[in-house]
């Protein structure tokens, strides 16, 4: 079987004019002057179109047909051309070679840019990309619906915005939602806390701290915020307010497990408090363990099945903690970058890491933890946060700083969707009834709603 290129395919039926532009076939040709030609081509009177770009160069078929071409399995597809005269196979087939059998009769032709089917290529739609346009976002887009990037805060089948709270002055660096209660709080580095009625809206009550809040959790009735050198709680329902003292610098990092208060501080250790159970005791927390062993401040805590707890450092390390004697039990090296988020995931740690990796963490017969599978993003990521969907599928919300939050189905990392902020999102939270709360680096706490239906997973 003989291949020829396109050049001598056109030397040999005489034809002389100049290729089509494919970019001005596209609308995309900047060229003046362009040394190829700004018209289509006509096509040989000989030549039926098929659709399928593949074109048949008889005016009958033979007696003899000759077999079907297998399509490659790693090129693309190959235009076949059929060049004898309609009469029984005899040695007078056009050729580049002469055939040995009836079979070798067809002649293959490679088909390049230039003999490929222009029409199509005119026809394309642009792809849209997957990243929001901010001229629109400014309102000044003049491209309207042909826009290449999204017109739209959200990408993804089932979301709608429903508020946008914009009270705060900077970053919201926490938000948390107390069980049974129908108020919504949000710390910023702006100094204060921030009370919202979930029914309205409205900010019903502003907590000036005079410090800035770089974390924000609640557990029960009550409500704690992390500032610089120490850790501030009020009762929502008693109203009563303390400040536990003890942290050295600024605490980043909060969480509540095994009746213990945990804050990660700037200094690098891990301040843990008991509830005080005597009601004449002068604080109703009680400092019973400081955890040291990370060399750089303490970003990000999490606590899983087996009573351990995880704490991830700008020192690059995560380290495992018993609960129960405060020992730590083992260090992870699997990040070259500060560890910016952990969560637990039935008997999962993931970690993300401002060096743009999500680690999977599983046990091993050893007792030991180990990376069973890396997800690389683009940029660095900056936090982590779980549901599962109305088919009890795992969902992962992956904060990143290109100012979007992805949306990826475990186990598979497969994209189901992404939001869109004006800056980098530093605090997330699940509400009921589909209800996602984010807070980005303008102060703006936005209000999302999923319409499936989520379960927030127990860890």
């Amino acid at each position: 079987m003989g291949v020829i290129t396109t050049t001598r395919r056109i030397e040999r039926f005489g034809r002389t004019t100049t290729p089509t532009c494919k970019y001005w076939v596209a609308g995309r040709c900047n060229r003046n002057p362009c040394r190829f030609s700004h018209s289509l081509p006509t096509s040989p009177s000989n030549v039926y179109y098929n659709p399928n770009t593949t074109y048949i160069h008889s005016k009958k078929p033979t007696i003899c047909a000759p077999k079907p071409l297998h399509k490659p399995a790693n090129h693309a597809p190959k235009a076949v051309v059929s060049l004898e005269k309609p009469t029984k196979c005899q040695a007078e087939t056009m050729s580049v070679e002469k055939p040995i059998k009836c079979e070798q009769k067809d002649v293959l032709i490679e088909k390049t840019a230039i003999v490929e089917d222009l029409a199509t290529v005119a026809k394309a739609p642009e792809k849209k990309s997957l990243n929001i346009c901010k001229y629109w976002m400014t309102d000044n887009c003049v491209h309207g619906d042909r826009c290449s990037d999204l017109h739209s805060w959200f990408y993804g089948d089932g979301f709608s915005t429903l508020a946008k709270l914009h009270e705060h002055k900077k970053v919201v660096t926490g938000i948390a939602l107390p069980s049974g209660s129908d108020k919504l709080y949000s710390g910023s580095t702006d100094g204060t806390v921030r009370e919202w009625d979930c029914n309205t809206g409205r900010c019903v009550n502003t907590i000036n701290l005079d410090s800035e809040v770089t974390s924000l959790i609640s557990e029960g009735p009550w409500v704690f915020a992390g500032v610089k050198d120490a850790v501030k709680a009020w009762n929502i329902q008693t109203g009563a307010y303390v400040t536990l003292d003890g942290p050295k610098g600024q605490v980043l990092s909060l969480n509540y497990g095994n009746d213990i208060l945990l804050a990660g501080a700037e200094d690098g250790v891990i301040y843990a408090w008991r509830g005080n159970p005597d009601p004449k005791a002068e604080s109703p927390f009680e400092l019973v363990a400081t955890l040291s062993g990370h060399t750089k401040p303490v970003v990000c805590l999490a606590i899983g099945c087996y009573k351990m707890l995880y704490s991830g450092s700008m020192d690059h390390s995560i380290k495992v903690w018993d609960l129960g004697t405060l020992d730590c039990t083992m260090t992870l090296n699997g990040h070259s970058d500060t560890v910016s988020s952990l969560i637990c995931w039935e008997d999962y740690l993931l970690s993300s890491s401002s060096d743009c990796t999500v680690n999977v963490w599983v046990c091993t017969e050893e007792g030991t933890l180990k990376v069973a599978y890396t997800h690389t993003e683009e940029n660095g990521v900056l936090g982590l946060y779980g549901m599962t969907d109305a088919d009890a599928k795992p969902i992962l919300f992956c904060s990143c700083k290109d100012n979007s939050v992805r949306m990826y189905e475990l186990p598979t990392f497969l994209e189901r969707g992404r939001l869109f902020t004006r800056q980098e999102v530093r605090s997330f939270e699940i509400g009921p009834g589909g209800l996602l709360f984010t807070g980005d680096g303008t102060g703006l706490l936005n209000v999302w709603k999923w319409l499936e239906e989520p379960k927030v997973p127990s860890s």
